[in-house]
């Protein structure tokens, strides 16, 4: 009866939690105020079964509230919504309690209980503004810091009622009875071990049910085959048959005659079999799909699971901070994986703590900027292209762009010439740090920098992304993709070095082809343009520690992944397809291996193995900090030259794009260095028709550069051009007596004329 109980509380309290915060912000009627009275009766009368007198005496004085406010006697206003939510508060904490635990826990809670027992019980009878005390204590609604006291109201309004503060758990979730969450909802509970254990075993079996279902493909098309076969000997049979009937011998006739007799039901039962197989396999195939959607719908909550305390937070957040705001949540019939509701819990929560505290102005002054004095928060759930797709938006301040670059270059975290070079989406990025925070004084609910760090690292995990945008005055708005299951990963399957792995979609920016002339090296690492961006190459092989990749004459297939500065294009020795993986653990034997997640099977059966897309940049990054990258190929080897190929070396970022530019447009393939050491490394790595160095660089400067290159017996032919601010003969002579073919002045030089002197030197670009 106390289990029946306890399900009976979760489900009214939800009623009466949902009617207060509706009434609050519309307006009480009979109509909205009568689900409440019937919820608060409900509660009254299961509680009597079972014998909690105390819930009993609650429900009751809760009960004549809401009689009150459906004749129109009493008006809900916030303070006393406070109130009541208080004692809904209290009837879900003393409905988790055992048979055992409730007089002890009344013993130790008595005074509280009572005063607000009698807050309630005198609400119906004290004029209005009601200046109450706080509430004795709530049951919180959703994992968070500790919540600062309230702030003073203004004169004249209802002081906002208290939301006490409480502490969380190591894991950052507050633990009632027996461990569970007291605040989650029933169907959004954790799942038993044994329990997961034996869906892991049906989503495997399913699956594979799935891929033998496939495999009679292959088989089907070897039947076509030998049909086709079968269909040109047959008509042999008949031409022979023919030959043979002009014959004058009786006996080849009549073997002649039943051979071809004998042919004609084999072509007949090769056919209609063919058709049973074709049946067969399409219901296979459905019936096997059917079953793996069956099992995985098992898992499938409906998004509002996770997310129905969300409106009492954000509501009680706002009232502790002198702020007034509502959120609206759309598309709560959404579908999603129980794990993953359970694990986004928090970071949507400090998301929504995020837009309460930081983004909602006090109600004068969005009165004063023209806006409503009451902030929305809109939470927004969808599929999107196989995908949850979460969008939570608020109408607040939105965040100073010019205030994040005044403070990352405080932090020295970029200089003040790179911070004003950023763009937005580079900017918002600044916000994930850890330890990044845009508030001046730190409180119980945010300034520590801790939040959105945490929202993006939790997100990630999943195989999801996130994504901010913000504009000044206007509001703030975070967007999340996540894969609907954990269990099915829609992901990319490639060829590295004969063996397939595959890459989740979700973590797939773009799939290209590159020409191996679109291919520049600096620093002596690769990488080529695309849409104004530059994108390091990276072969895949190297990477897993699969061996060298193999120099490619035709194009390249590379999968982009990353984001920002960690951004890398992976070379693959093909795109295989897009396919819908099960996933299965691999065995713990084998701990975590590095840049593997997990394994699959493919729909042919064969086993592929899933990259950990996060431990791949990591490995990346870990190459490119030791300098043990290695190029895709020798430079000469990765193409078929046709057209001439020339290196500038210039420490200046502008003058050295704007010669590669003018360069590449006249059909030229141009590298670039970034001074006179790199420049020689790079000169020796490759095979060029031309190299146009500056002067004055760091570590080397062009005239050392041109003396080696004139010095070396495989390079002293090379024609070197030296571009330069110095102009004075004296200069001019030591560039020529370096070795310089060609000396130009900066000051004086404009398009053409450095376009002219190449063509002096080389000619045009093709070869």
């Amino acid at each position: 009866m106390l289990e029946l109980f306890r399900m009976e509380a979760d489900t009214q309290t939800m009623i009466l939690t949902d009617g207060l915060l509706a009434v609050e912000r519309t307006g009480a009627d009979a109509s909205s105020v009568e689900p409440m009275m019937r919820a608060a009766h409900s509660i009254k009368g299961a509680a009597a079964i079972v014998g909690l007198d105390a819930v009993v005496q609650l429900a009751h004085a809760m009960e004549d509230a809401f009689i009150a406010a459906q004749h129109g006697k009493l008006k809900l206003t916030p303070n006393r919504v406070d109130v009541l939510l208080a004692g809904v508060d209290l009837v879900l904490q003393v409905s988790r309690l055992d048979d055992a635990g409730v007089a002890p826990w009344l013993a130790a809670n008595g005074v509280q209980f009572q005063n607000t027992l009698d807050a309630i019980r005198g609400i119906a009878f004290l004029p209005e503004p009601l200046d109450l005390p706080p509430p004795a204590f709530a049951v919180p609604q959703a994992p968070a810091a500790p919540i600062a006291p309230p702030p003073p109201a203004p004169a004249g309004t209802e002081a906002p009622a208290a939301v006490p503060a409480w502490e969380p758990d190591a894991a950052g979730t507050q633990q009632g009875e027996e461990g569970d969450d007291p605040t989650s909802a029933p169907g959004n509970r954790p799942v038993p071990a044994k329990s997961t254990q034996v869906f892991d075993r049906m989503l495997s079996l399913a699956s594979e049910a799935r891929i033998h279902a496939h495999q009679m493909h292959p088989l089907l098309q070897a039947m076509q085959r030998f049909k086709r076969n079968q269909a040109s000997l047959h008509t042999l049979i008949e031409q022979l048959h023919e030959a043979i009937s002009f014959s004058t011998d009786p006996a080849l006739k009549e073997k002649s005659l039943l051979a071809l007799q004998k042919a004609q039901p084999l072509k007949q039962f090769v056919l209609e079999h063919i058709a049973d197989f074709e049946n067969w396999e399409r219901k296979l195939l459905n019936v096997s799909q059917n079953l793996v959607d069956e099992v995985l719908a098992m898992r499938m909550r409906p998004f509002r699971d996770g997310v129905l305390h969300f409106p009492r937070m954000v509501r009680d957040l706002a009232r502790s901070l002198g702020k007034d705001v509502q959120l609206h949540i759309a598309g709560e019939d959404t579908l999603v994986d129980r794990d993953i509701l359970a694990r986004i819990e928090s970071p949507l929560n400090h998301i929504l703590r995020n837009a309460v505290d930081h983004g909602m102005e006090e109600p004068a002054i969005r009165a004063a900027a023209g806006k409503p004095p009451c902030g929305t928060v809109v939470m927004e759930a969808r599929h999107r292209a196989g995908m949850l797709s979460i969008e939570i938006r608020d109408d607040g301040r939105g965040v100073d762009l010019e205030k994040i670059r005044r403070t990352v270059v405080e932090r020295k975290l970029a200089s003040a010439a790179m911070a004003q070079s950023m763009s937005q989406a580079e900017l918002m990025e600044f916000l994930f740090l850890p330890a990044f925070s845009l508030k001046e004084n730190t409180t119980e609910i945010s300034g520590r920098g801790v939040g959105l760090d945490i929202v993006h690292d939790t997100i990630r995990d999943q195989n999801g992304t996130v994504r901010i945008e913000s504009e000044l005055g206007i509001g703030f708005t975070t967007h999340i993709t996540l894969p609907l299951t954990q269990s099915i990963v829609r992901a990319l399957v490639v060829d590295i070095k004969g063996e397939a792995y595959a890459v989740p979609i979700v973590k797939v920016e773009r799939v290209v082809k590159v020409q191996p002339g679109a291919i520049h090296t600096l620093e002596n690492k690769q990488f080529f343009e695309h849409e104004g961006e530059h994108l390091g190459l990276v072969s895949a092989a190297q990477v897993l520690e699969l061996g060298d990749s193999t120099p490619a004459e035709e194009e390249l297939p590379v999968v982009v992944i990353g984001t920002g500065a960690r951004r890398y294009a992976i070379v693959v020795d093909a795109i295989r397809c897009e396919e819908s993986l099960v996933v299965q653990a691999i065995d713990p034997i084998f701990g975590k291996m590095r840049d593997i997640s997990a394994a699959a099977l493919l729909d042919n059966g064969e086993p592929v193995l899933i990259l950990d897309i996060p431990d791949v940049l990591v490995s990346i990054d870990k190459l490119l900090h030791e300098g043990a990258l290695r190029q895709l190929g020798h430079a000469g080897h990765l193409e078929r030259r046709k057209m001439k190929r020339i290196l500038v070396v210039d420490d200046s970022l502008t003058v050295r794009e704007m010669e590669r530019k003018l360069l590449a447009g006249r059909g030229f393939e141009v590298d670039v260095a970034i001074d006179g050491i790199d420049g020689w490394n790079v000169v020796r790595s490759g095979e060029y028709d031309l190299v146009i160095t500056d002067v004055d660089m760091p570590r080397m400067d062009g005239i050392e550069l041109v003396s080696l290159i004139k010095k070396d017996i495989h390079l002293h032919k090379l024609p070197v051009m030296i571009v330069s601010y110095k102009d004075r003969p004296e200069d001019r002579a030591r560039g020529m007596a370096a070795g310089a073919d060609y000396y130009l002045t900066k000051g004086s030089f404009h398009d053409e004329t450095l376009l002219d002197a190449v063509a002096d030197l080389i000619g045009d670009a093709l070869k």
